[in-house]
């Protein structure tokens, strides 16, 4: 299978490297390159890859807001996006990511990692590693007490489905969910596949967002305001 690939950069060198590491592996093609935002999303529409790499500073659209109108187009239901940047601050990771990005990379990755990347977020799973998991705690921890309405979209979950999304909103692999369960890891995975299904989310960044947005998962340096439990 033939994963396809749009670059999103505005340095033509950083597209031709990210072309030519890409193109070692033979399962992965790119179909397509664009300088500006506003350029990636008509690439996008025009070609469907299966897979974006989007840089975020861009003239124009910035990545960000390319980010959001791909994923947020009816007409390209499998298309998801890797944030490609220089700058890794908790500005840029947390709004990337809730954009609906799929994961988050520095520019400086190393070439066995970016194609392993794109294989991941291709097959449907997200890049969620534990420093970016910290960012988006540090992020709510900063936000008011979610609402008992926000709460109430967990409802369509079972106690086990709730555990095993509270469990991933604390940055743990499929492996570490089944020791902590004591099941296998492909059941671990099956909950939060049928998690995302249920509650019609992207991937597990959205998944992890979400447990914070209702409150199913509280940062711990924040305090409850008054009046809340």
């Amino acid at each position: 299978m033939t994963i396809s690939v749009v670059l999103a950069d505005d340095q033509q060198l950083v597209r031709a490297g990210f072309r030519s590491l890409l193109r070692r592996d033979r399962t992965l093609t790119v179909v397509g390159e664009a300088s500006t935002g506003d350029e990636a999303v008509r690439t996008v529409r025009a070609t469907r890859p299966d897979v974006v790499l989007m840089d975020i500073r861009m003239p124009g659209l910035d990545g960000i807001a390319a980010t959001r109108q791909i994923v947020t187009d009816p007409q390209l239901p499998g298309c998801r996006v890797i944030i490609l940047t220089t700058f890794e601050t908790d500005e840029y990771v947390f709004a990337a990511l809730t954009a609906g990005a799929s994961g988050f990379l520095t520019k400086d990755v190393a070439p066995d990692g970016l194609r392993q990347a794109v294989r991941v977020i291709a097959a449907g799973d997200a890049l969620l590693s534990p420093s970016v998991t910290r960012r988006v705690v540090a992020q709510f921890a900063r936000r008011p007490m979610p609402t008992s309405d926000s709460a109430g979209r967990l409802l369509v979950l079972t106690e086990r489905e709730r555990e095993v999304v509270r469990l991933v909103a604390t940055g743990l692999s499929n492996d570490d969910i089944a020791r902590d369960l004591t099941i296998s890891p492909l059941t671990a995975k099956t909950h939060i596949t049928r998690a995302i299904a249920k509650l019609g989310i992207r991937d597990r960044v959205q998944l992890v967002i979400l447990a914070y947005e209702t409150g199913l998962v509280r940062p711990a340096n924040r305090t409850p305001e008054a009046g809340q439990p």
